[in-house]
């Protein structure tokens, strides 16, 4: 429930580039407006676990309002690392918040694909008790998605029939895969793509320095946990690599094209395969943006633009990337995971580009 390499969202401060979902939900705080359940959703990496855990924090920490002598209407999430609730959150020691997330297998090795029914039970257990101070209780779902189909039935009906003072913080990276019942018992904070600064600001508070924060954000899809892999593993590099090899479409620089598909395929660097597979999706998807919109995206690596526009000057260009994107990373993974050569698998690839390159090309 991490991105490799960033910090837990637990231990993340501030949450870049979703003010307003924030402010959505603290003015329901404020106006007495306050959903038993939340559907927390958004493209993976933009910090929808970040946001799920500032409002458990600000829910446990943030005394009820009214009376004469009551504190003034909160105007931030933020609670202070110093306080109790943050400390104890970040030590996963609170007693008013469950964690549902998938647990470990039986021979604790490796977690469970799923969050299965036994890992609804035992939050059932922890809503059957009281709060000892009486206060809210939060309960954070980490992902939805990752729910078998007698867990997402169990939580359904407790949100039918939802505890009080309990709120339901849900993170779903596709929720339109979730029971509808379900999300018609939810409100909705639906989560933004990050701008190039917002990626910035988030890898800085991740300790990352992006030197092109435009070419970071394009190829990350405005996603941070996207951008701190492509960081961490140098995928700008890998992907001006790329479109330098592509500039020769449809006549292919063989010798460079085994050099570039030997790269992705070294030893004890098993991210990269994975890393360019989906580099050369992002290639063929952004020219069939171009091919649609007649404008090339912002580029993500010298002569990019240019090479785009040729490619895909029109609809049915277009319809010939799209199509090429849909089939051509996942043969690539499922040779993989037969343990076909990886760089054979890469070259394969980029020889299906230049085939359809050839195809489209003027005659």
């Amino acid at each position: 429930d991490r991105a490799a390499g960033a910090p837990h969202p637990r231990e993340t401060a501030v949450l870049h580039g979703q003010a307003r979902a924030e402010a959505a939900f603290l003015d329901a705080f404020n106006g007495g407006r306050l959903h038993h359940a939340w559907l927390i959703s958004g493209p993976r990496g933009v910090g929808k676990a970040t946001l799920a855990w500032r409002l458990a924090r600000f829910l446990l920490a943030t005394p009820d309002g009214g009376g004469l002598f009551a504190p003034p209407a909160p105007a931030t999430l933020d609670i202070p690392d110093a306080h109790p609730v943050a400390i104890r959150l970040r030590a996963l020691s609170e007693p008013r918040l469950f964690l549902l997330r998938r647990s470990p297998t039986d021979k604790g090795s490796a977690l469970s694909q799923v969050i299965t029914v036994d890992d609804v039970r035992a939050l059932e257990r922890f809503l059957h008790l009281s709060a000892a101070d009486g206060g809210r209780r939060a309960v954070i779902v980490d992902a939805a998605d990752e729910l078998n189909a007698s867990a997402a039935n169990a939580i359904l009906k407790m949100l039918e029939e939802p505890p009080a003072r309990v709120s339901f913080l849900i993170v779903a990276h596709q929720p339109a895969r979730l029971l509808p019942t379900i999300r018609s018992r939810c409100r909705s904070l639906r989560l933004q793509r990050l701008d190039a600064p917002g990626i910035a600001a988030a890898l800085a508070q991740a300790g990352v320095v992006v030197d092109d924060a435009v070419a970071t954000t394009e190829l990350a899809g405005g996603s941070a946990g996207t951008a701190l892999r492509l960081v961490t593993l140098d995928g700008i590099a890998r992907y001006r690599d790329l479109v330098a090899l592509m500039l020769g479409l449809p006549r292919l620089d063989r010798p460079r094209l085994i050099a570039f598909a030997e790269a992705g395929a070294a030893r004890g660097a098993e991210g990269l395969f994975d890393l360019t597979v989906t580099l050369i999706d992002q290639f063929l998807a952004r020219a069939a943006r171009t091919g649609i919109t007649r404008t090339p995206p912002p580029e993500a690596a010298p002569g990019e633009a240019a090479l785009l526009s040729r490619l895909a000057p029109d609809d049915r260009a277009a319809r010939a990337w799209a199509d090429l994107a849909q089939t051509l990373g996942l043969r690539a993974r499922a040779g993989k995971a037969v343990n076909l050569d990886p760089a054979a698998l890469l070259v394969d690839m980029v020889l299906k580009v230049d085939e359809t390159a050839g195809r489209l090309a003027p005659r």
